[in-house]
């Protein structure tokens, strides 16, 4: 394993998962308690957007890392999250099939409270990112 895949793996947000959300199953990314909390004390009951940029790492040997960073245009927040794409590839299925992203502490109940939900504007870009995400995940040897 070269340095810089054990570099990424060290990085890799773990916490990651789906949910039923309204019929529809949902990608959502589990953010510490605290840090979830002073989050949406800085942004609870504003209007505000968000964008929401996935920047894709392959190394052509069949792994891809995404990092999803989401920038909030109010409270000053902007948070990096990297996705190991290989063993969460069903995360990057859903949010291109939903093109919404949920934000939860541990300690919420998945789909019913305490979750944070952000609609991206273009679904067409977490359809393109799975595209992209598929074809890296195929080693170039093996194409």
């Amino acid at each position: 394993m070269s340095d810089e895949l054990k570099n990424l793996l060290d990085q890799v947000h773990e916490e990651v998962t789906t949910f039923d959300f309204d019929g529809k199953e949902t990608p959502c990314i589990v953010i510490d308690a605290v840090k979830y909390d002073a989050m949406l004390a800085k942004v609870a009951g504003q209007s505000l957007s968000i964008n929401t940029d996935l920047n894709i790492l392959q190394d052509g040997l069949g792994n891809a890392f995404v990092e999803v960073v989401l920038t909030f245009s109010k409270g000053n927040i902007s948070e990096k999250f990297l996705i190991n794409a290989k063993t969460d590839i069903a995360f990057f299925e859903t949010l291109a099939k939903t093109s919404m992203l949920a934000l939860s502490s541990p300690k919420s109940n998945y789909g019913k409270d305490n979750v944070f939900m952000i609609q991206l504007p273009r679904p067409e870009k977490a359809q393109d990112a799975l595209e992209i995400i598929k074809k890296a995940l195929v080693p170039k040897n093996q194409e």
